[in-house]
């Protein structure tokens, strides 16, 4: 059975495995200690904890282990992002939106009403959205949408098949002795911490076309191709070059942590531009450009 969307946010499920619990809130108050058991049983006593059967759970309900819970996220006094979404183009089929600076795809850390995902399911009443991609939090720009569930492997297709072809924009010091255009190969894994990545010796898993497109005295404006999807790819490459994008609290160095409180006067300076691919549904040619720019 289908569990329903809450308030724009979807289910989050837990499965029961055998222990010593007598009751479902002792279960969720000792596995998720993060929320309070004021809160949790408030959850409860709001009906906002369901069985597989999508029925209400009660906080004295007896545990019954290897069957499954779904419940909503919730954040309690959640902070107000200075910028919304927008959506920049939508068929029957497909939504593309332009996201701000420091906004979550999906719901994440401290923000959840406030992700693109609920808020584009607020704003079209689809509950059916689907993010085809991710670009950081920190980065702005275009993110597609599929409308409805026997479209997504059509398009999810183009990512994997490298069919889609992504432009972004960014901003870094100028070095005139670095030759552009140029292509920066290398592989990429996981960092330390755990939020950043890291390029070592080995077979190149990662591809990014570099090119100059504006010079401002010692800044430029960058167009950065990815062959690729790694995490921070665009990130980690511009650094290996020299040119650590503005705005970026990750690389070079770690300047706050993911769980600190913004900055929202110095967003990265790192723009998804533009998307070009030939629609697997329509089969028609599609382009999109955000609306948004970069300080240079």
């Amino acid at each position: 059975m289908r569990i329903p969307t809450r308030n724009g946010v979807g289910p989050s499920c837990v499965s029961l495995p055998a222990g010593p619990w007598s009751n479902v809130l002792d279960f969720l108050v000792d596995r998720m200690p993060d929320i309070s058991r004021e809160e949790w049983a408030e959850r409860l006593a709001h009906q906002l904890v369901l069985n597989e059967a999508a029925e209400p759970v009660a906080a004295t309900q007896p545990y019954t282990p290897h069957t499954k819970l779904y419940y909503y996220r919730h954040i309690a006094n959640e902070p107000v992002l200075p910028d919304k979404a927008s959506i920049v183009f939508e068929d029957d089929h497909l939504l593309v939106a332009d996201k701000p600076h420091f906004m979550p795809v999906t719901p994440a850390g401290r923000y959840v009403q406030q992700s693109l995902l609920v808020q584009l399911k607020h704003l079209t009443g689809n509950d059916d959205l689907v993010p085809l991609h991710r670009i950081d939090r920190e980065t702005a720009g275009l993110v597609m949408f599929g409308k409805r569930p026997q479209d997504r492997d059509a398009y999810h297709a183009l990512f994997r098949d490298k069919e889609m072809h992504k432009v972004y924009h960014a901003v870094a010091a100028f070095r005139p002795e670095l030759a552009l255009p140029r292509v920066h190969s290398s592989r990429l894994v996981p960092g330390e911490p755990f939020f950043r990545t890291q390029e070592v010796p080995g077979e190149a898993n990662s591809e990014t076309r570099i090119r100059l497109l504006r010079v401002d005295g010692s800044r430029a404006l960058y167009q950065l191709e990815p062959v690729s999807g790694k995490r921070h790819q665009l990130r980690v490459h511009m650094m290996a070059l020299g040119l650590p994008l503005e705005g970026d609290l990750f690389y070079p160095a770690v300047l706050r942590g993911p769980d600190e409180d913004e900055d929202f006067s110095h967003p990265l300076q790192l723009l998804a531009h533009s998307v070009a691919f030939t629609d697997p549904v329509t089969g028609q040619g599609r382009e999109f450009h955000s609306a948004l720019q970069l300080r240079l």
